[in-house]
């Protein structure tokens, strides 16, 4: 799952792994806690390509859920606890 993964991929399976139920981050958001700031459409792609990632709770910067994922992405956040309406989760401020 892991292996030979660039170092691009590699800081960004490590932000994902430590988000924690409950917690949502945008594509941004992991695109720069990994060292890479603006490369939030590479975090999509790296979501695409690799399984075992909770990439549930990763949404766009508006908070958006992923297109042709929304039903099983709203099903899983609201399993732990996040508040999901009209496609969107609500952010805690």
């Amino acid at each position: 799952m892991t292996t030979d993964l660039t170092p691009f991929e590699a800081a960004v399976a490590g932000v994902l792994r430590s988000t924690e139920p409950g917690e949502v981050v945008t594509y941004g958001e992991v695109a720069a806690e990994a060292g890479f700031p603006g490369a939030h459409r590479a975090v999509g792609s790296f979501l695409k390509k690799h399984d075992g990632f909770p990439w549930w709770r990763v949404v766009n910067a508006a908070g958006r859920l992923a297109p042709a994922h929304e039903i099983d992405q709203a099903k899983r956040l609201r399993a732990e606890g996040v508040e999901v309406c009209d496609g969107r989760v609500r952010f805690q401020s």
